[in-house]
């Protein structure tokens, strides 16, 4: 029998057939099922959240655009977008020389080309603008997700619970968690539909969005790798192509930095070490840890903490829960880096933000709920709002640690 005739492997089951990628229903008019109430109950959320930031910095006397478009890393996305790279630098408390090639480039390139084309934006709108887009963006790719592996259901409340997270109000701030989200979902999206092209190039994307966007060409890769060893080399060329350019675009920006640093290798690790952001596998956290436990921290340190260690917990449920491997990768990688990291702590629940399959095993929980208790579940999911949207008004408007 020639070879041309064997079946190919996802041709094997009615259940394997190829489906037409969810961006082409979009173009048709079309979306999955459900897709429009996940994305209301996203963005009403997402709405109170905002709303909750503008009624704190009134009452707090703060310019509203202060707290959603110029904290924190937003003066220096922006400051990127309108002057280029290399034009600001900060000396730290410890006396380290902070650059702002520590920001990769695509949510700055966003930003400058959106003022561009409307020169009546600002810098600040446009990044907010940004941002909010991605976020739903990143929402649906999360539905689509959801709705293809466990059906309407669980995608509805798999996205309900990624608005409600204590740390969500990061995802509508001129940050880049947004994006690098929108950019990993989708791209985890096209592994699972095994359109390789697609996921690599979005992968290549999302790591020039975010130091941590590697993540994103990891999953690719050895998603990659698992299809061949499955397939025993018989694939087609479209997965070699995917699996080379996901890494491309953190690569270019690390050897980019080394260059203008004269150090091709390790310029952007010393640019980022100057930031107190390395791996040392947990050192530095666990040195701080035990001065929170001597000294208090606040309200957001331990409330840093417990996210934390909900995300181990979570990812330890993923993996029981057998999900695809390309996103217990994605989410195991991101839970490596914030676990292993260095840096701020407060700050470490937004990295874990993009790491949307640690919510399977609880979306799939208050689904099971929901059909014998729908009231315990409306409950559960109505507190988490709340708590969200005091929470987010209370870290970007009130306390003083970073985001």
């Amino acid at each position: 029998m020639s070879t041309s005739s064997v079946p190919r492997p996802e041709s094997a089951t009615p259940s394997r057939f190829p489906l037409r990628p969810a961006l082409s229903r979009v173009r048709r008019g079309h979306t999955p099922h459900g897709a429009p109430l996940a994305l209301a109950l996203f963005a009403a959320v997402r709405l109170a959240g905002v709303l909750a930031v503008m009624v704190a910095s009134h009452l707090g006397g703060h310019p509203l655009t202060r707290s959603l478009a110029h904290s924190w890393d937003s003066r220096w996305y922006l400051h990127i977008a309108t002057h280029g790279y290399g034009r600001l630098i900060w000396i730290s408390q410890a006396g380290a020389v902070q650059t702002d090639w520590a920001f990769f480039p695509l949510y700055p390139g966003l930003v400058r080309a959106l003022t561009t084309v409307l020169p009546f934006v600002t810098p600040g709108q446009a990044g907010i603008l940004i941002a909010w887009s991605a976020a739903i963006v990143a929402a649906y790719g999360i539905y689509v997700i959801g709705h293809h592996l466990y059906g309407r259901a669980t995608a509805t409340a798999l996205v309900a619970l990624w608005a409600v997270l204590p740390h969500a109000v990061e995802l509508t701030i001129a940050y880049t968690e947004s994006l690098f989200a929108a950019l990993a979902a989708w791209s985890l999206y096209c592994v699972l539909k095994r359109r390789w092209v697609w996921a690599g190039s979005l992968a290549a994307l999302a790591g020039l969005a975010r130091p941590t966007g590697f993540a994103v060409a990891v999953a690719v890769g050895v998603a990659a790798a698992h299809e061949v060893l499955r397939r025993r080399g018989r694939v087609p060329a479209g997965l070699w192509v995917g699996a080379l350019v996901a890494p491309l675009g953190w690569l270019g920006y690390v050897l980019w930095v080394g260059w203008r640093t004269g150090d091709l290798l390790g310029g952007y690790f010393k640019v980022q070490s100057a930031w107190d952001s390395r791996f040392d596998f947990g050192a530095g956290a666990v040195r701080f840890l035990g001065a929170l436990f001597r000294y208090g921290g606040g309200f957001v340190y331990p409330m840093a903490l417990l996210v934390v260690v909900l995300g181990l917990v979570l990812f330890g449920l993923l993996c029981l829960d057998r999900a695809p491997l390309a996103l217990v990768v994605f989410a195991g990688v991101l839970v490596l880096l914030v676990v292993g990291g260095s840096g701020s702590f407060s700050s470490k629940p937004r990295f874990l933000l993009p790491a949307f399959p640690l919510l399977i095993p609880p979306a799939r929980a208050l689904v099971r709920t929901w059909r014998v208790r729908p009231a315990h579940a409306l409950l559960v999911g109505g507190a988490l709002a709340v708590v969200s949207v005091l929470y987010g008004a209370y870290v970007t408007v009130v306390a003083h640690s970073p985001l």
